[in-house]
């Protein structure tokens, strides 16, 4: 148990035994409830020390912790609190406080696909009704990202029920690339998000590769509890470790690739790196930069990387640069025609 948690429940203990106004308090008895108390969460004994439950006592009568604890001594051996109602548990919520628990309360609730959250709506909805009474309605200032019309988004609780429980799926799946769609096993290990979509990460037999694979994509989700789940010892740091994304493809190394960006964009760049591979090369004197990532070539990163238009050249590797070359002139081919492409074409 942290050393946090073991202070928590001291403050707790001593503020239960100071509201016993039935009872005469001595800092050793004090110390011997403490003890009780720590040996109850932690199932061993846990040596307090005298200076240990002064400290405590000091730091509860302090502003440092918020609690500014009314603790008196009494016949120079007893504590109480001089005020007989007073409790640190009923210590006011000050704006600051107020503000950081609504803000809270509204990034949980963006989570709500995810049964996690039903397990916490009855304390969020306690929390709001105890907000609205202490303070004015305000509108919550920090958005998460998300796009409430993605298809896929109400198989989220499903799959993550999956994954906790190694149960394996039979997905009835249909890829933007496929005709048809398909019917297979598959073996969840992670869920991943990614540019505003999700993905399930898994396999469909132990013979196989990793696959991703795009919940807007899944048709129908069924179970085989009969079919052994693969256990397979996945690490998700080290498997995306050289990637953008999601897509991992396997038989490739992670390869240097060289940029030069202009003087616009060098400072968003530079402030949030492309990869965490990202290192900085050389500053040019009108303010553009060239840099280098060590990544695995995949098409979230080419998606990337064209989105910066005329504000990034790829230097190296030439392969890479001549593919991007030949994406970018067949781009620009559609706007050299005269007409725009018919609506109906």
């Amino acid at each position: 148990m942290s050393q946090n948690k073991n202070a928590l429940i001291r403050y707790k203990t001593i503020d239960k035994c100071l509201q016993n106004k039935y009872r005469q308090w001595t800092l050793e008895d004090l110390i011997e409830e403490c003890s009780e108390a720590l040996f109850e969460y932690e199932g061993r004994q846990n040596p307090i020390s005298k200076r240990t439950i002064q400290m405590d006592i000091q730091l509860m009568r302090s502003e440092k912790l918020g609690y500014n604890a009314p603790i008196v001594v009494y016949d120079k051996k007893y504590y109480k609190y001089e005020e007989e109602d007073f409790s640190i548990t009923d210590i006011p919520l000050t704006e600051t406080d107020m503000n950081v628990l609504t803000e809270t309360v509204s990034m949980l609730k963006q989570f709500k696909d995810f049964s996690l959250f039903n397990d916490v709506s009855d304390i969020l909805q306690r929390l709001e009704d105890k907000i609205y009474a202490e303070k004015s309605h305000t509108k919550p200032v920090i958005y998460l990202d998300k796009n409430e019309k993605l298809k896929g988004l109400h198989y989220l609780d499903e799959i993550y029920q999956a994954i906790i429980k190694k149960m394996v799926l039979i997905i009835t799946y249909k890829s933007f690339k496929s005709a048809e769609e398909s019917k297979f096993h598959f073996h969840p290990f992670i869920l991943k998000e990614f540019n505003n979509r999700w993905f399930l990460i898994g396999k469909k037999k132990a013979s196989q590769p990793i696959t991703n694979l795009a919940l807007d994509r899944i048709i129908s989700i069924d179970y085989d509890f009969n079919h052994p789940y693969l256990e397979e010892d996945f690490d998700a740091d080290i498997y995306y470790k050289d990637v953008i994304g999601v897509t991992v493809n396997s038989g490739l190394n992670a390869r240097r690739i060289e940029l030069w960006v202009d003087a616009s964009n060098a400072p968003y760049v530079l402030t949030k790196p492309l990869h965490t591979s990202q290192r900085l090369i050389k500053e040019n004197e009108d303010g553009s930069v060239i840099i280098h990532i060590y990544v695995i070539p995949n098409y979230e990163m080419e998606r990337l990387l064209l989105g910066f238009g005329s504000c990034l050249e790829i230097l190296r590797p030439e392969s890479l640069r001549n593919r991007m070359k030949k994406t970018l002139q067949e781009a620009i081919s559609r706007y050299d025609s005269e007409k725009p492409t018919e609506i109906n074409a």
